[in-house]
């Protein structure tokens, strides 16, 4: 009996500490749930579901797409013989040294321009367009980030519009957008006369600052507000746009986006492998710099043997 007696307060000690435990236990959990309540009002979902005042911009190259809209436009050209297999070479050549060099000659490009618009003076828009179609199903639906085309697909979920905004032209731009189920297509918009392109742009590429005024001036038309909206690009030439939002991205960054990224606390998402975040680490000229500027070395030849 000694040893019974010696045994019941340890029983009932512990009896006591259980007790102790499993209300401690449940204050955890309700203060947890409390402060998961109070966390979910203070960060609420996003996107906003039937927030009408809110859309989403996204660039095109390498933040929607794999590589340069414009550069695989470029190869279906070529296919359809609108230029010839050394300036195609010429092409290639050039679109690897910009995105290596990552730096924009600006008489560089202005001569890119002028020899990229050549190739498609005195073509009719609707030819354009219908090739368009058939270049995106040959070179461009396999190279879309699934994971940038999710968070498109949220915004759309969400009733928001969602628009692509790129250097590309608009005509591409809005093939690209129409088949990803978008809204529409911000892009460059070369002037034509009677449905024939006349080789001259209505203003400037739109590239830089120009997106962030597009982007600008499309709000104010849709009644959007832009601190409820979102931007997401890969570049540190749409810092300008991605400034804009409320809700800036930087998606597949390069690298000094992804330090101005991080510096603002802005939101990142990386879709590439570890090889590819590598290889695509370094320094890339964007949008029409990337590509228009492998043209210019590319038609200046076709054009000087007209």
């Amino acid at each position: 009996m000694a040893a019974l007696g010696w045994l019941t307060p340890r029983r009932r000690s512990a009896t006591a500490r259980s007790v102790l435990a499993g209300e401690a236990s449940a204050e955890a959990a309700r203060k947890s749930s409390q402060e998961a309540t109070e966390v979910s009002r203070a960060a609420p979902v996003f996107p906003v579901l039937g927030d009408e005042e809110a859309a989403a911009f996204f660039d095109l190259d390498n933040t929607v797409m794999q590589g340069a809209a414009l550069f695989h436009f470029g190869r279906g050209l070529y296919k359809r013989k609108f230029f010839e297999t050394r300036e195609l070479a010429r092409f290639a050549w050039q679109q690897a040294w910009f995105r290596l060099a990552g730096v924009e000659d600006p008489e560089h490009m202005q001569e890119a321009r002028e020899s990229a618009l050549s190739i498609v003076q005195g073509h009719r828009v609707a030819e354009l367009q219908s090739i368009g179609e058939e270049i995106y199903d040959e070179y461009m639906a396999e190279r879309i980030w699934p994971g940038t085309r999710a968070l498109a697909q949220a915004h759309l979920d969400a009733g928001q519009k969602v628009w692509l905004v790129t250097a590309a032209p608009v005509e591409i731009a809005t093939v690209i957008a129409r088949r990803l189920g978008l809204t529409g297509a911000l892009g460059t918009v070369t002037e034509s006369v009677d449905g024939v392109y006349t080789g001259k742009l209505v203003g400037e590429p739109l590239h830089g600052p120009a997106k962030a005024e597009a982007v600008r001036a499309l709000a104010a038309a849709e009644g959007l507000d832009l601190g409820r909206c979102a931007a997401y690009s890969d570049s540190h030439n749409d810092i300008p746009m991605l400034s804009l939002v409320g809700h800036p991205y930087a998606i597949n960054p390069d690298a000094k986006l992804r330090k101005h990224a991080r510096r603002l606390d802005w939101r990142l998402r990386d879709y590439r492998t570890g090889r590819k975040a590598a290889k695509v680490g370094i320094p890339a000229a964007a949008g029409v710099g990337a590509v228009a500027g492998g043209t210019a070395a590319a038609i200046a030849m076709h054009r000087r043997r007209r």
